[in-house]
């Protein structure tokens, strides 16, 4: 019966006598979800209409061909939602910077820029060293001329500070001092 389908007023009666109880059925499934549950329930009558055998089966009511059907759509359905990543909304997207745009990167440099500028002359020294030349503890400690465990103490007050200063900035990823080489000793 390739092709065939269902007249008209056969799925006119399947709709007018299961519809509300097959809609009702669906909603269950769809715990309320108005919406899915009218799209399952088309898509069960057009699976009606497209087998036009079901009703010829041997059986009093469609409403068990129809239930059956109507269950099993529900649970693909929910399968393929499962399946896929979690939809996000534009407002996620909206509030999110541009990678390209140079001009949030120009922003929180001025800001860490004026921060640092605000720290006072011994802390700056150090970072300096630390952060922007790349200088190990030992070696800031050698150029500035002061104990490897001062450069430390300097280090995190600085930072700390520079926290308070910065409020709402976080670093991508937070640069770590090389430690000195006679630590390990």
């Amino acid at each position: 019966m390739a092709g065939a389908t269902t007249d008209e007023r056969a799925l006119t009666e399947l709709q007018r006598d299961h519809g509300q109880a097959l809609l009702g059925f669906l909603l269950g499934l769809t715990h309320g979800d108005r919406q899915r549950a009218e799209d399952l329930a088309q898509e069960t009558l057009v699976r009606a209409w497209l087998h036009p055998e079901a009703f010829d089966g041997p059986y009093e009511s469609m409403r068990p061909w129809l239930f059956t059907v109507a269950r099993r759509l529900a649970i693909d359905a929910r399968r393929s939602r499962l399946a896929r990543p979690t939809e996000i909304g534009d407002g996620i997207l909206a509030g999110t910077p541009d990678p390209a745009d140079v001009t949030e990167s120009a922003v929180a440099a001025l800001d860490v820029r004026a921060a640092v500028e605000g720290l006072s002359p011994e802390h700056r020294a150090v970072l300096v060293r630390l952060y922007f030349r790349g200088l190990t503890v030992n070696e800031a400690a050698a150029d500035l001329g002061i104990p490897a465990g001062t450069v430390k103490s300097r280090s995190h007050y600085a930072l700390r500070q520079l926290g308070h200063q910065l409020p709402g900035y976080r670093p991508r990823h937070r640069p770590v001092a090389r430690p000195c080489a006679t630590a390990a000793q």
